[in-house]
């Protein structure tokens, strides 16, 4: 009997304690919770209060109404997206441009991590770093300059060169800014320019932190350097690659607008290859001012990049728990 009510006093203890307030939590973990609140401050003000503007998608939006006078319409605006042959257009594109810059970005990040990782000469090391992450810093607006000065018709340095050497003559320049089938490489190319170098920091912390007996003990069997990296760097990142490529996969539909809008610009020549979602419905907000179907776009975007979000998790979960976002 004293067992029974000393097991149902311990019960009782533990379920006091599995009853915490919040409050008190906070008060005791007062400093933790500080430093996590300027993330949450930052989610909830440009994350969730602007979902409220998902009510435009279904109203026939007036300024002058405001958000919640103007007309209900349903889902006029989604008929109207969906009834053009631009949604296969741009919808297309922003998934494969962005699946390239994804699986791209991925193979050269590991490949600069593992590759820096090798470099024995600290100083050396340290002066690849910077240079390979300098370009994450320079602004697409500068870039774009770069690029009119390599690709120009008239002035560009490639066109120069080709006729320098004598593959062209005067007057057969290429004309990158009206040939939409060149602009998926040369995009793809300046997405790995610019942010694989810094990708990697992720990818070289990760080998930082792995546990450098496994390669002494693999050099003692006589594994060479490719088989240490083959062998034992790569599993190990597997992990970290896959939950990188899962919140990779939640932006899917989002084209990079500042990247593509400041290289191209308003170029009807190149939509046939370059015209994303984004770019879409920042073109379609400027000259017609319809701020309704932009909303609609948005909204669908969203939808199917949170269906592909859950897909990309299911599998990662069933094929490699240890990997999977929830």
């Amino acid at each position: 009997m004293s067992v029974a009510l000393s097991s149902n006093k311990a019960d009782r203890v533990v379920m006091k304690k599995k009853k915490k307030s919040f409050l008190s939590d906070v008060k005791q973990n007062f400093y933790l919770y500080l430093l996590v609140l300027p993330g949450v401050l930052f989610f909830v003000i440009f994350s969730y209060l602007p979902m409220v503007g998902i009510i435009l998608a279904f109203q026939d939006f007036n300024v002058m109404k405001g958000l919640f006078g103007s007309e209900f319409v349903g889902l006029k605006n989604f008929e109207y997206f969906f009834s053009s042959k631009d949604w296969l257009v741009v919808t297309w594109n922003t998934v494969y441009l962005n699946i390239l810059f994804l699986f791209s970005g991925l193979f050269f990040a590991i490949l600069i991590a593992i590759v820096l990782s090798e470099i024995r000469s600290k100083h050396y090391k340290k002066v690849t770093q910077s240079v390979v992450i300098l370009p994450h810093f320079i602004s697409w607006t500068l870039v774009s300059m770069f690029v009119f000065a390599l690709l120009s018709t008239d002035v560009g340095f490639i066109n120069a060169i080709l006729k320098t050497f004598g593959f062209i003559q005067e007057g057969e320049e290429i004309n990158f800014y009206s040939n939409p089938n060149l602009w998926v490489g040369i995009l793809v190319v300046l997405k790995i320019w610019k942010d694989a170098g810094f990708g990697s920091v992720i990818y070289l912390a990760a080998i930082a932190g792995m546990d450098q007996s496994m390669y002494e003990a693999a050099k003692i069997d006589g594994a060479s350097r490719l088989q240490c990296m083959t062998k034992i760097t790569l599993p190990q990142l597997r992990s970290t690659a896959v939950l990188l490529t899962l919140f990779g996969i939640g932006g899917i539909f989002h084209g990079d607008l500042g990247m593509i809008y400041a290289i191209v610009g308003d170029n009807p020549s190149l939509y046939e290859a370059t015209d994303v979602i984004d770019t879409y419905v920042f073109r379609m907000l400027r000259q017609m001012n319809e701020m309704s179907m932009t909303a609609a776009i948005g909204f669908y975007q969203s939808i199917v990049g949170l269906v592909i979000v859950f897909v990309a998790n299911y599998l990662a979960r069933k094929y490699d728990s240890d990997s999977a976002i929830f």
